[in-house]
């Protein structure tokens, strides 16, 4: 696998973080993510950083694996947040390239835009690190169980969800490797200006393609090997557990997500 690990990759580990019910951690994953998109000062966003480094802590992952993770998003975290530098609008010109002007503002709105960007990945991270495949299955299909009433298939939702997390760390690892053998062969990913070296990564597409059909393929005669037909009759060898140590949880999160907006609003 890059680097050892990815964004998807389940990290066992016996903390508080792991046991909490996975409807629990989906609660404050999502409300994070809309708390974090409406933080707009640098207060607020290191708040959130220091959430992340506590929950890390507690969790008793590695924080330099959790900054790892993120790797793979961060060329498209600094595409963004490059292009929020030439089309924000200001007055206070800084520099220039040829028609393209960056203002005071823009290079502020892209640190912003940026630190966004990473703080939505780690928390994401720390979400699939912490909580096995199937645990988030059987969240996911808790939490979007009230839909089963108007027709919406929750289980199979959850299930292509959870398989889209779970074959995230197995797409780097194939892609790795095809890049080992690629090398082994005399290519060369790393020479040459920023067009060339995306061309060299054109080789790595079709064998890459394949072998993640042949995984879905394998994975598809696997689930029908054993008998499964979606939702219908399944049980659940652990049942979700809603307890006293969620329910708390989940109201010092409000809180916290509370005082961080009141201080957003007020800086």
């Amino acid at each position: 696998m890059i680097k050892g690990v990815t964004l998807g990759q389940y990290m066992p580990a016996d903390s508080f973080i792991h046991k909490l019910d996975p409807r629990c951690k989906l609660f404050i994953t999502v409300l994070s993510m809309v708390a974090i998109f409406i933080s707009d000062n640098f207060l607020a966003l290191a708040m959130w950083a220091s959430l992340i480094l506590f929950l890390t802590k507690r969790s008793k992952i590695p924080v330099r694996a959790l900054m790892k993770s993120a790797k793979p998003i961060m060329i498209l975290i600094i595409f963004t947040s490059f292009l929020h530098v030439f089309f924000t609008g200001g007055d206070d010109i800084i520099f220039s390239i040829g028609p393209l002007k960056a203002s005071a503002a823009g290079i502020l709105m892209a640190i912003r835009i940026g630190l966004r960007l990473y703080l939505l990945v780690l928390f994401t991270a720390l979400l699939t690190f912490t909580t096995s495949p199937s645990e988030l299955s059987d969240g996911l299909e808790a939490v979007l169980g009230p839909l089963k009433r108007i027709g919406f298939p929750a289980h199979e939702v959850a299930m292509m969800m959870t398989i889209a997390l779970r074959f995230i760390p197995t797409l780097f690892e194939e892609t790795e490797r095809i890049i080992n053998a690629q090398v082994s062969r005399g290519a060369d990913f790393h020479s040459g200006g920023l067009v060339k070296r995306a061309k060299a990564y054109i080789p790595v597409l079709i064998p890459l393609f394949v072998l993640v059909f042949k995984r879905a393929d394998t994975l598809a005669f696997a689930m029908e090997a054993r008998c499964y037909r979606g939702g219908k009759g399944r049980v659940r060898m652990h049942p979700l557990n809603w307890g006293t140590t969620e329910t708390k949880t989940a109201i010092a999160f409000i809180i916290f997500v509370a005082t961080v907006i009141v201080l957003n609003r007020c800086a």
